[in-house]
């Protein structure tokens, strides 16, 4: 099946492609989605005309992927977890919690854009890549740490001078 693409479609090609899929791929997915339109010299003429407003319109969503992700790398989460024995941590910390955590600070981003290798199972800070748009990859960093030292991560410590007795 002759497909022209609507949008940028992950690892099968970008806005304004004409690609050859499988028919159940484009019937149940890429045509319902409004993601692609059956390449047809009718369509391909009408697709021709409606590029430009396409194009402007994938524009205006990656320039809001990019000052999203510039909002997000200078963020930094604390995320408090229990934890047992020599600091091992009960369960792990997941996209979803990584995406509650975001959603508290004002950033609202749907948790399947979070993209981890391997749930984290260790305190301390890792780096998390939030894809926003196919173009636009944020780096995220998260700070794991204990629940009884939260307070701790969360205000730095700055020790008082030391007073000189008034003579």
């Amino acid at each position: 099946m002759k497909l022209i693409l609507r949008a940028d479609v992950e690892n099968l090609g970008r806005l304004g492609d004409v690609v050859t899929v499988k028919p159940g791929f484009g019937r149940n997915f890429l045509l319902p989605q409004g993601l692609a339109m059956l390449a047809s010299d009718a369509n391909l003429k009408a697709f021709e005309l409606e590029r430009k407003k396409l194009q402007a319109k994938m524009d205006a969503l990656r320039t809001a992927a990019s000052d999203l992700s510039a909002k997000i790398a200078a963020t930094e989460l604390v995320i408090p977890v229990r934890v047992g024995e020599n600091d091992k941590l009960y369960g792990s910390v997941t996209t979803a919690i990584i995406g509650d955590a975001l959603a508290e600070k004002g950033v609202d981003i749907d948790r399947r854009r979070i993209l981890l290798d391997a749930a984290i199972r260790t305190l301390g800070t890792h780096e998390v890549r939030v894809r926003l748009h196919a173009d636009v990859v944020a780096t995220l960093n998260v700070k794991v740490v204990a629940e009884d030292k939260v307070s701790d991560a969360a205000e730095p410590v700055v020790e008082a001078e030391p007073e000189t007795p008034a003579e």
